[in-house]
């Protein structure tokens, strides 16, 4: 059984920061890709960036400049640090990752999500 467990969301006036964490745990053998994503009232779930195994980031460009997304010192763990938050930044924010547990291929994992809500 494998666990993805988002925290850190909350009310944030724009222009502030958060900073959301997702730790992963279970019966895992290997951590590939980690991902955050968010999806707003209305709308599709979204990419909001990306990690590779070997540690490479992606960001959408509507973010770009303004988060930043790391792995602790436990590969399991992986940050998003939100600064100058816009109101359009609102959604319920979920993490992501490829996650081998054994069998032939890594399977996908998604977390509960963490509400994420900027006034203006």
């Amino acid at each position: 059984q494998v666990r993805l467990v988002e925290s850190g969301g909350g009310l944030v006036q724009a222009g502030g920061s958060l900073r959301l964490s997702c730790v992963a745990s279970g019966s895992i053998l290997r951590v590939g890709a980690m991902g955050w994503y968010r999806q707003a009232p209305g709308k599709q779930r979204e990419l909001v960036a990306t990690i590779t195994s070997g540690n490479f980031v992606n960001y959408a460009d509507s973010v770009r400049g303004r988060f930043t997304l790391s792995k602790g010192n436990n590969k399991n763990v992986m940050y998003l640090q939100m600064n100058s938050l816009k109101p359009e930044d609102t959604a319920v924010y979920y993490c992501n990752a490829q996650i081998w547990t054994g069998g032939m291929d890594d399977r996908d994992f998604w977390g509960q999500g963490t509400q994420v809500t900027v006034s203006s």
